[in-house]
């Protein structure tokens, strides 16, 4: 995936899905499987690290119920932090443990950093390289129990950026294994042109290399809302009306985007929010986001 991600980049002229510990008391989630039903048996101890590539910082952890009679769909949640070293997956612990109790896997995925590793495009094809692995790597470990024709992103601030980047890309819509059903952003920056020449924002500079008068490709092909996912992917943009740090309106034109080509889409601005709630396990933010994500997994059948 991630090697046809990359062509795709070079070819427009580029030189170059949260999540930690289980909570134990897990109730299943009655949501209709959309291919058979596993056998019933014992689910392997979680959270399991599972590396997708060959940096240290290439793996993901994945969050499973402590037990379940049907194929378990897959939300994959990627962390935010500016797309900087020193945030980690590790801030959405408490996330984590949430959704798995809602009878679901999670694949809480790291990738590389700017200041470690990362930057153009490698962050960006981490994330591709990530979800790709579900099908080439996590799954086989699993024998049958993930479902994967029920995959759904999420991703809060530059991870909602990665999570909606990959979604956007045609590649994860090539793999016969794997489906992406539902995208669901939390403040998310999905122009980074306009964060930048707008919004002030001092790390889209950072990760792509240069200002958009010195790398205008680079902020084209990174920039979601030039990149949209299938319209058979379902999208809710959530924002607060308080943020600062990501204006609200990249939510409204990413969703307005969508909704043109032809997709389904819808914003949601929730008052009294700012940009860092969503990291918040235990704020209405995440609770709305939660109820999204799950929404979305139980709208499958």
């Amino acid at each position: 995936m991630a090697r046809d991600g990359r062509r795709r980049l070079a070819g427009l002229g580029v030189v170059a899905v949260f999540v930690l510990a289980l909570g134990y008391l897990a109730t299943e989630l009655s949501v209709p499987a959309e291919t058979t039903a596993a056998e019933a048996a014992p689910i392997p101890q979680s959270p399991m690290r599972i590396s997708y590539g060959n940096s240290p910082e290439t793996f993901g952890d994945l969050y499973l119920p402590p037990a379940s009679n049907t194929r378990l769909p897959v939300v994959v949640l990627v962390h935010g932090g500016g797309w900087a070293q020193n945030r980690t997956l590790a801030q959405f612990d408490a996330h984590a443990r949430a959704l798995a109790a809602d009878g679901v896997a999670v694949w809480n995925i790291e990738y590389r950093r700017v200041n470690g590793g990362g930057g153009w495009p490698v962050t960006l094809t981490d994330v591709d390289d990530a979800v790709d692995a579900l099908a080439n790597t996590v799954a086989p470990r699993l024998g049958n129990l993930l479902d994967l024709q029920r995959v759904h992103l999420a991703g809060h601030s530059a991870g909602g950026q990665l999570a909606a980047w990959t979604a956007g890309s045609a590649v994860p819509q090539r793999h016969p294994a794997l489906r992406i059903r539902s995208l669901t952003l939390m403040a998310a920056v999905l122009d980074l042109e306009l964060a930048v020449t707008e919004g002030r924002d001092s790390f889209v500079p950072k990760l792509l290399g240069g200002t958009p008068a010195e790398v205008p490709d680079r902020y084209r092909n990174a920039s979601p809302v030039h990149h949209l996912p299938a319209n058979d992917i379902r999208v809710t943009a959530l924002h607060g009306e308080n943020d600062r740090v990501v204006a609200p309106m990249q939510s409204h034109r990413y969703v307005e985007a969508v909704t043109r080509a032809g997709g389904t889409a819808d914003v949601r601005i929730l008052s009294g929010t700012g940009h860092g709630e969503f990291a918040d396990a235990e704020s209405p933010s995440w609770k709305t986001a939660r109820d999204s994500i799950i929404g979305y997994v139980g709208a499958v059948n």
